[in-house]
């Protein structure tokens, strides 16, 4: 007589699913390393057609590892790389507008990880210990006065901006070690970034390092719920 298996239980990805993710990832590497390269040496055009194909294998590599029923921590977190994948695509078929399309798109994913992570706000070492709000806050408080004069109209959204991120940044270690490295990261990328285009900030490499450290955190927050959904569905 068959035993049938228990319905409860949630099967992880397939070997299909695992060999597509890794596929992505080596994708993932080469286009990232090409568009690194010409970040620093490349023609101008290099660098514009390989951003917007940097994250796609990112989010099918997600989407492979944590197959259906997703969590609503996953489903929220690949909004959020859908929403930064259109920042680094959009703007780039405007005329006009177009860093401001990056920056309302890149804050509206923020505002998915946000969503995706409060509900696991009680695990994160901020939630027992109030007081690490503090330095996040300082840092905040600091980029947005060095940012504000060359901010002009923008300064209310670049204000939104830096307590998104810093929000990220303290509700990420709820999905790991990997994922709140992830979103330090991202801090040290968009200060970067906001750094050159509010305070004339330009550092050698300066464009390398804005992308470097974006991919990297993409990755490493990615990592994270790939590891939340598996240890959801192994009921860990």
């Amino acid at each position: 007589m068959t035993v049938p298996a228990p319905t409860g239980r949630r099967r992880g990805p397939s070997p299909a699913a695992v060999t597509t993710a890794m596929v992505a990832t080596v994708v993932l590497v080469v286009v990232t390393l090409v568009h690194l390269v010409a970040q620093l040496t490349g023609p101008a055009i290099l660098r514009e057609v390989t951003q917007p194909l940097i994250l796609p294998p990112l989010l099918l590599a997600v989407l492979a590892l944590t197959p259906a029923p997703r969590s609503r921590t996953t489903s929220w977190a690949l909004a959020a790389l859908a929403l930064s994948w259109g920042g680094d695509l959009v703007p780039r078929f405007l005329d006009v507008g177009g860093f401001e399309a990056m920056l309302v798109l890149f804050l509206l994913a923020h505002v998915c990880w946000l969503i995706a992570l409060w509900p696991r706000r009680r695990s994160t070492p901020v939630w027992s210990s109030p007081a690490l709000v503090l330095p996040f806050l300082g840092y905040g408080v600091v980029l947005v006065i060095l940012c504000a004069q060359g901010a002009g109209s923008l300064l209310p959204a670049v204000v939104a901006y830096a307590a998104a991120i810093i929000g990220t940044a303290l509700l990420a270690p709820a999905l790991g070690t990997a994922a709140a490295v992830g979103a330090l990261v991202y801090i040290v990328s968009d200060s970067l970034l906001a750094l050159r285009t509010f305070a004339g900030l330009d550092l050698p490499g300066h464009g390398m390092w804005v992308m470097a450290t974006y991919v990297a955190a993409q990755v490493l927050l990615a990592a994270g719920v790939v590891r939340v959904q598996g240890r959801e569905r192994a009921g860990r």
